[in-house]
């Protein structure tokens, strides 16, 4: 494979930035199998969003000979009061990530921030020395990538380490390329203004676009305000522990407005999800509504809906049934004891 086959790899949904382009070129012309990072919290049921097309573009690294690593980060998730702030939970999800991970990703390597920081006696000295560079304005700029707001006041000292510890992360796990949601750009952006100060690698970041909540957009101010499949919402996206009923069920009862390209789930799962493994989508309907019709580009897909030639309720239709071939062989695969998923329940 040539680097511009590795990169095109890099860049396909639902990758949505890379800062930058021409560095990524540079690193493989250097380096033919550089070292990835994307780093998750351990908190609620894993879904489409989390698992499954985080996991395909993670595939697509592995495609292009990238080496990845899915860091699995338990005392993030302590710090930011995920799974009730409760280590045992905390251990037991854990596994449960790990497992899922395996079995989507099986090339990927996984590590846990535990482990790391148990084996890596210097971190905590890198860390000292890169909270130097912060100032606590900056930091409480940064705290939007835990889902925190700056101006909240219950802010305890735990949560200030956060940032500083997910870009320490970078460093000491050797990162070339690291990858996250675009929810997570800030820290990426402070790593490669810091990393050069302390002299260390500055990694190219890939930023990919979270995939949107199935409830109709928030109005505000005029704009429209897309909130992301949340694991602590069960009606917010298709999780994968949803049976295929309903799966279809959620699907049908997803906001897609008819001819409105803008935020529109449906079309971004067929963007993200399913034209990412498959090569067509098939929509069958009734001769009088136009009969069967093919797509093999996104584009004519999204085409077809914006000009009403592709009913809502055919893309629904469609994008259930490609989702319950998805998920369900995942979904089988996957033990979630009942005990776990109410210790799950119960943290929310």
């Amino acid at each position: 494979m040539d680097i511009t086959e590795k990169v095109d790899l890099i860049m396909k949904p639902p990758t949505e930035e890379v800062v930058t382009q021409e560095e990524l070129i540079e690193l493989f012309k250097t380096n033919s199998s550089p070292n990835h990072y994307i780093g998750l919290e351990i908190s609620g049921f894993l879904h489409l969003g989390s698992l499954i097309s985080t996991g395909f573009k993670i595939n697509d690294f592995v495609k292009a000979g990238v080496k990845c690593k899915i860091f699995l980060a338990d005392w993030h998730t302590l710090i930011n009061d995920k799974l009730g702030g409760d280590w045992e939970t905390i251990e037991k999800v854990s596994k449960y990530y790990q497992d899922a991970f395996k079995l989507v990703c099986p090339d990927a390597e996984i590590i846990l921030g535990s482990k790391l920081y148990e084996e890596k006696t210097e971190y905590w000295s890198e860390l000292v020395k890169f909270t130097k560079h912060m100032s606590i304005a900056r930091t409480m700029r940064t705290l939007t990538i835990m889902g925190r707001s700056e101006d909240d006041k219950k802010i305890d000292v735990a949560k200030l380490l956060y940032p500083a510890m997910q870009a320490v992360d970078i460093h000491s796990l050797d990162v070339d390329i690291a990858h996250a949601g675009m929810d997570q750009r800030k820290i990426h952006m402070l790593v490669r203004e810091i990393f050069p100060k302390m002299k260390w690698k500055v990694p190219v970041a890939v930023h990919h676009k979270l995939l949107p909540g199935l409830s109709k957009p928030a109005d505000s101010n005029n704009d429209k305000i897309v909130g992301k499949m949340s694991k602590s919402d069960p009606n917010s996206g298709v999780f994968i522990h949803n049976t295929d009923d309903e799966i279809k069920k959620k699907i049908s009862k997803a906001w897609c407005e008819e001819a409105n390209i803008e935020s529109n789930p449906l079309l971004e799962i067929s963007r993200s999800v399913i034209f990412h493994e498959f090569n067509e989508m098939k929509v069958e309907r009734p001769e009088k509504f136009g009969g069967n019709v093919s797509y093999t580009d996104y584009n004519q897909l999204e085409k077809d809906f914006a000009g009403k030639k592709l009913h809502p309720g055919d893309l629904k239709q469609t994008v259930g049934n490609y989702l319950v071939e998805i998920v369900s062989p995942i979904r089988n695969k996957i033990n979630l004891s009942d005990e776990l998923s109410e210790s799950i329940k119960k943290s929310f």
